[in-house]
């Protein structure tokens, strides 16, 4: 979680919304991500497509069976579904995401039994750093917004 909680400082530092992913199979990291909507100018420029995106290219396959995705915030629906569709086993997330959070907390898409393929889940690692730094980005919207 340290190495998504690294790409969640580099999104941090370039403006964007600090979540960082990691996807790694057995000790090696196969794919990282940091978000990136505003400098990418996309709204698929998620942390975890991203990541997903590079663990594919690196494993030869769309399944990425086998693998963890670690990630600093809660998956929205978008990349829940990704996670689902790439058959990854276990997510491994920071922060919870009220708003958004489709691993439990407004809606459980990576363990929605339908579906062909779910994902266990393990929430609540480094939650305090990953929400901190989600504050702290909040924090500074607001600032600059209020500044003449």
């Amino acid at each position: 979680m340290q190495c998504a909680y690294f790409e969640a400082l580099k999104a941090f530092n370039n403006g964007e919304t600090p979540v960082g992913c990691v996807i790694a199979l057995g000790g090696e990291i196969i794919g990282r991500g940091a978000n990136g909507r505003n400098t990418q100018k996309s709204a698929l420029a998620h942390a975890e497509l991203i990541a997903i995106g590079q663990a594919c290219a690196h494993f030869g396959d769309w399944r990425l069976e086998g693998c963890r995705l670690y990630v600093t915030v809660e998956p929205c629906p978008m990349c829940a579904g990704a996670i689902i569709q790439a058959r990854i086993p276990m997510l491994v997330y920071g922060a919870d995401n009220p708003k958004a959070g489709c691993a439990g907390s407004i809606l459980n898409i990576v363990g929605e039994q339908r579906f062909n393929h779910t994902c266990q889940v393990v929430s609540g690692v480094m939650r305090d750093e990953c929400a901190g730094l989600m504050v702290d980005f909040f924090k500074g919207l607001r600032c600059v917004s209020c500044s003449p």
